[in-house]
C-alpha cells in the first residue's frame, strides 16, 4: 500500500466544488429566464424519475420567458407538475405540448433570500474545498508516519495545499461576488 501525495489530485478535487458552485448558481433565478433554471427539475415518468431534459426541449424565446417542448404528449401533465411543485414559484401555462413559464420581475425581499441562498451554496463550496485540504494534509502525515517523506517536505507540501486552498476560496467569494451583483441588480 503506497499511498503517493498528488497535489494535481486535489487541485481537480478543488476545482470541482468551485464548478458545482458555479452549476448550483446558475440554476438560482435572477429574473432572467435560463435554461439552467429548469434543468434540475425531476419529472416522475414511465415509472421513474428522470430529469426534465430527458423527457422535453428547453429554449429561452425571450428574455423573460422558458419555453418546455414535451416530446410525449401524455408526459405534458407529469411535467406541468413537477414544475410547479420544484419551488422555484414557477407556473407553466399549457398549449398543447408547449409550457410557457413566464420569468415576474423580482422584488427587494425576494432578491435578498436568493443572495442568502447563493451564500449557502457557497459556504458548502468552501467546506467541500476544506475536504480536500483535509485529505491532503492527512495523505502527508501519514506518508511522514510510514517514514516515505521528511518533515521538511511534509511542511513544504503542507503551504502547497494551503495555497491551494487560498486560492479556490478566493475564487469561490469572487464567484458569490459576481452573482450577488447579479441578483441585486434592478
Amino acid at each position: 500500500m503506497s499511498e503517493q501525495f498528488d497535489l494535481a489530485d486535489l487541485k481537480r478535487r478543488m476545482q470541482g466544488a468551485v464548478a458545482a458552485l458555479k452549476h448550483e448558481l446558475n440554476g438560482l433565478r435572477t429574473g432572467r429566464a435560463s435554461a439552467a433554471l429548469v434543468e434540475p427539475v425531476m419529472v416522475h415518468a414511465y415509472g421513474s424519475s428522470m430529469p426534465l431534459t430527458q423527457v422535453a426541449t428547453i429554449s429561452v424565446p425571450e428574455p423573460r420567458m422558458i419555453s418546455v417542448q414535451v416530446w410525449d404528449k401524455s408526459m405534458v401533465n407529469a411535467v406541468e407538475k413537477a414544475i410547479r411543485d420544484s419551488n422555484l414559484g414557477l407556473s407553466p401555462n399549457v398549449e398543447g405540448q408547449v409550457l410557457r413559464i413566464r420569468i415576474p420581475e423580482l422584488n427587494e425581499q425576494r432578491r435578498k433570500e436568493l443572495v442568502k441562498v447563493a451564500h449557502k451554496y457557497s459556504e458548502e463550496a468552501r467546506i467541500a474545498i476544506r475536504h480536500v485540504r483535509r485529505d491532503g494534509i492527512d495523505t502527508l502525515k501519514k506518508l511522514l508516519k510510514d517514514k516515505t517523506i521528511s518533515e521538511d517536505d511534509e511542511k513544504r507540501h503542507v503551504g502547497e495545499v494551503q495555497k491551494v486552498t487560498d486560492a479556490h476560496i478566493a475564487e469561490v467569494d469572487q464567484v458569490l461576488a459576481g452573482k450577488e451583483k447579479e441578483i441585486m441588480q434592478v
